[in-house]
């Protein structure tokens, strides 16, 4: 399967549950693999035959400013579903990063892979 990818991509986000967590955004960092839904692109050379990278990012940035989430496990879910069944891709890996939120460790977070099928 062809693969495009997006790594460390940092944005701002309401995440979290405890109290300090929801009076102001954190920083998240996303890494990001899709699966091509064909591979037209390989062919035409096309944008509008592979999934814009670009539109996938703004697509995220977009959710992450109107959309609150307690867990990341729940933000990691929602972009797993977007690239799904907006973009149709067939597989996606998503990690979510949270930043400097434990004393000890540098980063937390959460992968998860999903298909279609």
């Amino acid at each position: 399967m062809d693969i495009v990818f997006i790594r460390e991509l940092r944005l701002p986000a309401w995440i979290g549950l405890y109290k300090h967590e929801k009076v102001a955004q954190q920083t998240i960092e996303l890494d990001i693999e899709f699966g091509l839904p064909s591979d037209s692109v390989f062919k035409t050379g096309k944008v509008k035959d592979t999934i814009d990278y670009g539109t996938v990012s703004e697509r995220i940035r977009s959710i992450l400013d109107s959309e609150r989430f307690g867990l990341v496990e729940s933000l990691a879910e929602c972009i797993a579903k977007l690239l799904l069944d907006e973009f149709q891709s067939p597989r996606v890996t998503i990690t979510v990063t949270k930043l400097g939120v434990l004393k000890d460790a540098k980063r937390v977070g959460v992968r998860i892979e999903r298909s279609s099928r």
